[in-house]
């Protein structure tokens, strides 16, 4: 039985090292492309799930409830012939608060520069030692999901630990740096755009930008963490992301890391400061309306 017993440990040991990091949902829409067999997106989707959901992306030990919820959607807008695809890919991932069931997002962002390779059964793999592969426009699809599971990794590491995500940010810069390259591929290069991957991981390495890591933070893990224990602390912790946004907005204006923050979170603000004092209120209304443009109309309401 003592024997039993530790060959049962050892497996549930192993089990919980071996956890991989995602609960990834990946979804393929293909309504626009009509003369392929859909039987080909199919099987690209279950590699795709395997892919995220299956493959170790960093050394870290994840307990099962510990995972990172998040949602891929690739919207397949046209066929480029040879196997080619043009497509735009959203992705989502939350991240849960303490002593709640309540799940504040992380990221909620459309790239719309998403151009691949694709025969159906052709192996999913990802080197990052050797991004760009054999074949760039086979290779460029898993570099767009690696450098977003980086992404997301890094921003969850530093909503829970600051700089917590610094590794992950570093990975994705290497992916950017040695990305794949083609006629059809973009979002790798200063150039293709002011919105692009890479814009938002140059902001994010940037020193600069070195508030934006605190402001992610002290949102999270001195902010909405605290809710339960006590509203006004947490609210504080909101507040001193605002601020440090507002440092950062004020220095390197229309910066696509400040846009890319707030994407998916005025709700949740407006939630946040309504039960505010009125003088607080007010501050985080006079900050919110200059950080997130976009939402102007809805943080009116924080009268």
């Amino acid at each position: 039985m003592k024997k039993l017993h530790i060959v049962f440990v050892l497996i549930v040991f192993t089990s919980q090292i071996e956890a991989q990091e995602l609960q990834a949902k990946l979804s393929l829409i293909t309504n626009k492309v009509s003369k392929v067999d859909k039987k080909i997106f199919q099987t690209l989707q279950t590699g795709l799930t395997n892919f995220l959901n299956n493959r170790k992306w960093s050394p870290n030990t994840y307990q099962p409830n510990e995972k990172i919820k998040c949602n891929f959607l690739i919207s397949i807008d046209q066929e480029l012939g040879d196997n080619m695809y043009k497509a735009s890919l959203t992705i989502q991932a939350s991240r849960p608060i303490y002593n709640s069931a309540y799940e504040s997002t992380l990221i909620n962002f459309i790239d719309n520069d998403l151009s691949f390779r694709y025969v159906e059964f052709q192996p999913i793999e990802f080197n990052e030692n050797r991004v760009q592969g054999n074949d760039p426009m086979v290779a460029n699809l898993t570099a767009v999901m690696a450098y977003y599971v980086n992404m997301i990794l890094g921003l969850d590491g530093d909503s829970f630990t600051a700089r917590g995500g610094d590794v992950f940010f570093q990975k994705a810069q290497n992916i950017v740096n040695n990305a794949p390259e083609g006629s059809n591929i973009s979002g790798w290069k200063t150039f293709d755009g002011v919105r692009n991957r890479y814009r938002l991981i140059e902001n994010l390495m940037d020193v600069r930008f070195n508030l934006v890591h605190d402001a992610i933070y002290s949102y999270y893990r001195k902010g909405l963490d605290q809710f339960y224990d006590n509203e006004e602390i947490g609210r504080a912790g909101i507040l001193a992301a605002l601020n440090f946004l507002t440092v950062v907005n004020k220095d390197n204006p229309n910066s696509m890391v400040v846009q890319f923050f707030f994407q998916g979170k005025s709700k949740e603000l407006v939630k946040v400061f309504s039960m505010a004092k009125q003088d607080l209120k007010v501050q985080a209304r006079d900050m919110l309306v200059k950080l997130d443009i976009a939402s102007t109309s809805e943080y009116k309401d924080l009268k």
